[in-house]
């Protein structure tokens, strides 16, 4: 996504204050306007802003008896991406922002975070505690491995976001900074600080990060991808 356009969405957007508000009463003909209550007669659960959560509690104070509230962002400019859309494997406990692209087959382990702008490529497996910033661009059928750090670049717009090719492995706490391409069939050591482009079938390790040697058959059997992780089958 062009930078400039992620700018003025989080800009012109109408600053939320996600919430969720528990709360016991006489919640019969409870007054829910704005806000979305799952509940029955005496408990139940208030979601939405919290300016319109606290609407609805000072509105029904005759029937609550008790309540508390949960804040799950502050002045939050862009929602979390609907799960729904994407035909990939997501873990609990991964955040992805939306208008995040994610293809077909792809895994998002516990932890990772997607912002804004990021493209993941079909058959690719983001691990464990993985960021990848805004506007990133990682291929298909590539491996980031835990830990690892896409560097995001929203901010200043003129800067170049990174872009990984296809078929790249990234070892586990690599972190490649803005601008950089890692061309295709690569491998990142682990722990490597990428600060230049990385040729295509390189291996690069070391902080800052050189090209060591070049990808060979030993290199292949050594980084395979296992097709049965990023199986998904329809129930």
């Amino acid at each position: 996504m062009d930078a400039e356009m992620i700018i003025k969405m989080i800009r012109d957007s109408k600053k939320k204050t996600p919430a969720k508000c528990y709360i016991s009463g006489e919640l019969d003909d409870l007054s829910t306007e704005g806000v979305e209550f799952v509940g029955g007669k005496d408990f139940g659960i208030l979601f939405g802003d919290l300016k319109d959560i606290n609407g609805v509690i000072e509105a029904n104070r005759d029937k609550i008896i008790g309540y508390r509230i949960e804040i799950r962002a502050r002045n939050s400019a862009l929602p979390l991406a609907d799960l729904t859309k994407y035909r990939a494997r997501i873990e609990p406990g991964a955040i992805i922002r939306d208008l995040v692209e994610i293809g077909d087959n792809a895994v998002i382990m516990m932890g990772a975070v997607l912002n804004v702008g990021a493209v993941i490529g079909k058959g690719t497996m983001i691990d464990m505690n993985v960021v990848v910033g805004g506007r990133a661009i990682i291929g298909a059928d590539c491996h980031i491995g835990a830990g690892a750090v896409v560097a995001g670049v929203v901010e200043p717009p003129s800067a170049t976001p990174v872009i990984i090719e296809d078929n790249v492995l990234v070892g586990a706490n690599a972190v490649i900074l803005e601008g950089v391409r890692i061309g295709t069939n690569s491998v990142i050591g682990a722990g490597a600080v990428v600060t230049k482009d990385v040729p295509p079938f390189s291996v690069a390790a070391g902080m800052p990060a050189k090209v060591i040697k070049q990808f060979d058959e030993k290199t292949a059997s050594k980084t395979n991808l296992v097709k049965e992780l990023r199986e998904i089958r329809e129930n």
